[in-house]
């Protein structure tokens, strides 16, 4: 059934489509005149963007576009339900939600090879500015995505910036999500667990899954583009991505959970295909993502790792911890006390990112140098009293190469290093000790869903973390999301938590808020 979208409706009403962030447009789309879009003059929604749109990788002059085709998106052949040949999609971009003055339009072709997906890349916008798009196929129209563009590069143009991880669909809804959406932020980072691998039932939250993952576990390309139809299904995902552009990166249950460069979770459990399952996993992770042509996979490998820039106010230097890492120590157990932790040769970035990073930071003119990446960095003590014991799979783990990347933020005298981390599922404010010195900020944001509904109240053990840890400010065992307002003077943030994800429609609150001030390190309460 087709359904008819007036012009009058707004844009808010027509973003509610869905998104699947893919990866087919691979040339520059060529003008077309109105009259060839199909559809022109009556605009409809049809079957074939079940999946929503959505943008990314914003700059001064463009930006990325997405959608996939799917008009059966849980095909467990994880094509959609679409033919085995490409099909040629128009896309059009507007200053206005109503299209009244579109700026450009073209033609892409979504090809079997890549999903179906399109990624148009691109150019000549100008900057600082919002852009209404949409996407056409045949007779079907998508929703309508809002995206903006980055300010030039001298501006300290001010940015509101909100940040999630970890969105298990079987242990929620993603209320969240359309909360973060409902704020308007200008740039939206995700810092991974965009979906997980499990079949439905393997991981159950605290009193039960409220919804099922349709599949098996994921390990082929099949499974993996069918695992995120799934989550691209989901209305207020959609809503999110309608929003604003994404900027993302992967943590691990992208491919398998705690997986390290080339090991799997269980090593000790033969695992042969790992690297295939990884190939195709990255593949579909590209497919469904709105990502750059550098970011298409090559086999086993996606350069992941990147740095965008918002004018001279912001530098965020996206981080991939999974590729490139040293195994886990002590077997992966946690809290862990080996003291291989420590030997300063292991590596969480790898050699070659860690260059990348401190050149970043070294060349920087940035106002605020933000690190956007998967697990904790700040160091955290999970027992009580003299014992001490550390996560593996955190920057605990490698402590060499947290000490490698603070000594160099150190040395280029960056003038506001703040770290941006997700993976535990809880919220955490910390300040970073050097010697005792503070010498920059970590804002973790707590899950979109992982967990279940969580607690208000904390239990004795949580409390003894906040004991253990003195330069921990926050620590919040609830679902939610952080919005952040980053001017020349400072960054704030807003921990945003809901007090259950069970069920829909659950309200959203301000748990706490900190500032950072331009120029002194560490959390100051709002």
């Amino acid at each position: 059934m087709e359904v008819l979208v007036p012009e009058s409706v707004s844009r808010r009403s027509v973003l509610l489509g869905g998104t699947l962030a893919g990866a087919a447009a691979l040339t520059t789309a060529a003008a077309l005149p109105v009259a060839a879009l199909p559809g022109a003059g009556s605009p409809r929604r049809g079957e074939v963007f079940t999946l929503g749109v959505a943008s990314g990788d914003p700059a001064p002059d463009g930006v990325v576009l997405w959608t996939r085709l799917a008009a059966d998106p849980l095909a467990e052949d994880g094509m959609g339900g679409m033919p085995d040949k490409a099909l040629p999609v128009q896309w059009e971009v507007a200053e206005d939600e109503r299209f009244a003055r579109v700026v450009q339009r073209g033609e892409a072709q979504a090809a079997p090879e890549l999903g179906h997906s399109v990624h148009v890349e691109l150019t000549g916008l100008r900057p600082d500015r919002d852009y209404f798009y949409r996407f056409r196929a045949g007779d079907s129209l998508s929703p309508t995505g809002r995206t903006r563009t980055a300010p030039l590069p001298g501006a300290l143009t001010s940015l509101s910036m909100a940040f999630a991880s970890c969105a298990q669909y079987e242990h929620g809804y993603f209320t969240a999500y359309r909360h973060l959406a409902d704020e308007h932020p200008d740039l939206v980072l995700h810092l991974g667990d965009y979906n997980y691998e499990y079949e439905a039932g393997v991981y159950v939250a605290p009193g039960g899954n409220p919804r099922d993952h349709a599949g098996p576990e994921t390990e082929t390309l099949a499974n993996y583009r069918q695992r995120h139809a799934q989550y691209k299904s989901d209305p207020d995902l959609q809503h999110a991505h309608a929003a604003a552009p994404w900027v993302v990166v992967w943590d691990d249950h992208e491919v398998d959970n705690n997986w390290a460069d080339e090991i799997h979770e269980k090593p000790e459990i033969p695992q042969p295909h790992f690297l295939e399952r990884r190939k195709a996993a990255f593949q579909a992770y590209y497919e469904n993502m709105p990502l750059r042509r550098a970011q298409i996979p090559r086999g086993i490998d996606l350069r992941l790792h990147r740095r965008v820039q918002w004018g001279r106010l912001a530098s965020f230097h996206m981080l991939d911890t999974r590729q490139y890492r040293d195994d886990q120590v002590g077997g992966d157990k946690f809290p862990t006390q080996d003291p291989q932790r420590l030997d300063p040769k292991r590596s969480l970035t790898g050699a070659e990112q860690e260059r990348w990073l401190l050149k970043g930071l070294q060349q920087s003119n940035a106002r605020w140098d933000v690190l956007g990446q998967q697990v904790m960095f700040a160091e955290i003590d999970y027992l009580n009293g003299e014992e001490k014991g550390y996560n593996p799979d955190a920057w605990d783990g490698y402590v060499g190469s947290r000490e490698r990347v603070v000594q160099g933020w150190k040395r280029a005298k960056v003038r506001n290093p703040v770290v941006l981390t997700g993976d535990v599922h809880t919220h955490w404010a910390n300040d970073i000790h050097h010697r005792d010195e503070i010498v920059g900020t970590e804002l973790t944001t707590t899950s979109i869903t992982s967990g279940g509904d969580g607690s208000a109240q904390l239990t004795d053990k949580e409390k003894a973390y906040l004991e253990e840890n003195p330069h921990v400010r926050l620590y919040s065992n609830q679902r939610g999301y952080i919005s952040t307002r980053i001017t020349p003077d400072e960054l704030r943030a807003d921990y945003r938590v809901l007090p259950y994800v069970s069920k829909p429609g659950a309200p959203v609150q301000t748990l706490a808020s900190f500032v950072i001030e331009d120029g002194k390190p560490g959390l100051n309460e709002a």
